[in-house]
């Protein structure tokens, strides 16, 4: 049979296995709030860096944030509207439009407090960065800089932009798309690699943190293997079932 693996839980049954449907259009965001960040888990923190067009720097902590591809890499960042800003824009979104550039810094558990300090209402033109007490660090292709402190930086061009509009037609969210031009990783979060020229990072040395719902954060604590199956569990349960229906019409 095919195992649940480790971890696997027990199974939920009797009145706790009926589902709850909620249609999406008709359900109030106040509700479907919630329910995304505590279910879609556990999601990575993309700390992102930008400048305004008179050069001002901002850094903002994101995690509805995920990798596309790889060759190129390609990253998304999810910038929520605000109530706050006269154009509903978070300083992020507002910059990355404005000059077309960011730089990812992802987030470990050695700074992650002053990460955190990054993701107040602060008025537009407050260095963060500055106010977190984190180290801004030259780029090599793009102008924002990059965040010492983290151990994975990718500095990113915007590749363009998808508004996310609600059953009302209201603009609440807005996906920016960025190819990553530039990727440093600190040599310490490197692993050991038998095949030259595919480098690793660590799960353990990099300690990354991700976001569950609420104010929850959570950190790597086991991790395990799993090897994909090959071809010839394909074929050994195509076997199987095929003797199974043999049976089945013997027998009947």
């Amino acid at each position: 049979g095919i195992s649940m693996g480790p971890s696997a839980g027990v199974a939920i049954t009797g009145a706790a296995a009926a589902i709850r449907t909620y249609h999406t259009a008709t359900t109030p965001a106040s509700t479907l709030y919630p329910l995304v960040i505590s279910s879609i888990i556990p999601r990575p923190i993309a700390l992102v860096s930008s400048l305004g067009t008179d050069g001002s720097r901002n850094l903002a902590p994101f995690s509805y944030f995920g990798v596309m591809s790889h060759d190129p890499p390609v990253v998304t960042i999810g910038t929520c509207a605000t109530s706050g800003r006269p154009n509903r824009m978070k300083d992020t979104q507002q910059n990355v439009a404005e000059t077309g550039e960011f730089v990812v810094n992802l987030v470990s558990e050695w700074m992650l407090e002053a990460a955190n300090h990054t993701c107040g209402f602060f008025d537009r033109g407050v260095d963060e960065m500055a106010l977190a007490g984190l180290t801004p660090l030259a780029s090599v292709s793009v102008r924002p800089p990059r965040v010492a402190e983290c151990a994975v930086q990718m500095e990113c061009v915007l590749e363009g932009s998808h508004p996310v509009v609600n059953a009302a037609g209201l603009e609440t969210a807005n996906i920016l798309i960025g190819r990553v031009v530039a990727l440093h990783v600190l040599e310490g979060v490197l692993g050991p690699t038998a095949v030259p020229g595919r480098d690793v990072v660590d799960p353990a040395a990099l300690a990354p943190v991700s976001r569950l719902g609420g104010d929850t954060y959570a950190r790597i604590t086991q991790v395990y293997d799993l090897p994909r199956p090959g071809k010839e569990w394909q074929e050994r349960r195509a076997g199987a079932v095929a003797v199974a229906v043999g049976v089945a019409q013997g027998g009947g």
